[in-house]
């Protein structure tokens, strides 16, 4: 415990002494708040699912198989009743105190904006956009959740699709080069509650060229031996804490 509480002293003292923060985050930045990392397969997804998320989440089963797509995005991947947790919290706060420049994420249910952070670049899009293949017409996450099988755009009928970015599909170029900039320009990048297995995104830390590089996450990393200060716990426990 007390090598714990000596590297949350220690995350203080970062904090605390620079001025130019980013965060780079994952799913285990949302699990606090009750959303589970869809990559923890469980004993639901082979009762429920002929196919593991990986397979339903990609460009190809969208387009052959919509309807199972919608099936399990709406039961999956939609929760509408999530609250920031501390770690979300805390962001923002640093933000609103001139530390933090930005938030990167891999998660796509725009807790980070709900708690009040204003930079944040989503790298895989967001559950709370959908859009009309054919008009292009916004519709927000409730809609989707009201509708059932495939959704369709209430102004021309077309297909509606999530602004999120699925495997085979492509990152935003603008937010990739954005993330670019902020990570190297940056004198703290703060990683936590990813595993750093999910590519292109992960390979944005190798631009990091700051002083600190902290990992906070439960389980190991490939930048755990990296990392000038590495805490092995839940990041919401841990901010809670600064």
């Amino acid at each position: 415990m007390g090598n714990y509480q000596n590297a949350v002293d220690e995350l203080r003292g970062i904090v605390e002494k620079y001025d130019s923060i980013v965060f780079f985050g994952g799913a285990g930045v949302s699990t606090e708040s009750g959303i589970p990392d869809f990559r923890s397969v469980d004993g639901l997804y082979h009762q429920q699912y002929d196919y593991p998320p990986e397979t339903i989440l990609s460009h190809t089963f969208y387009r052959r198989n919509p309807e199972e797509f919608y099936r399990f995005y709406r039961n999956k991947m939609l929760f509408p009743d999530a609250k920031p947790n501390a770690a979300h919290l805390k962001l923002a706060q640093l933000e609103a105190q001139g530390k933090l420049r930005a938030v990167i994420t891999q998660n796509i249910d725009g807790l980070h904006q709900a708690a009040g952070s204003k930079t944040v670049l989503e790298l895989h899009g967001s559950v709370l956009r959908n859009y009309c293949e054919s008009c292009g017409q916004f519709h927000d996450v409730q809609y989707i959740l009201d509708t059932q099988g495939v959704p369709k755009c209430e102004k021309c009928g077309g297909p509606v699709k999530p602004d999120v970015v699925l495997y085979e599909e492509g990152l935003d170029q603008k937010t990739l080069t954005d993330a670019f900039r902020f990570i190297r320009g940056a004198q703290v990048l703060i990683i936590g509650g990813t595993s750093l297995a999910v590519y292109p995104a992960a390979g944005l830390i190798d631009y990091f060229q700051g002083e600190k590089l902290v990992v906070i996450n439960k389980a190991p990393t490939p930048r755990d031996s990296h990392a000038d200060l590495l805490v092995q716990a839940p990041i919401g426990e841990v901010f809670a804490q600064l």
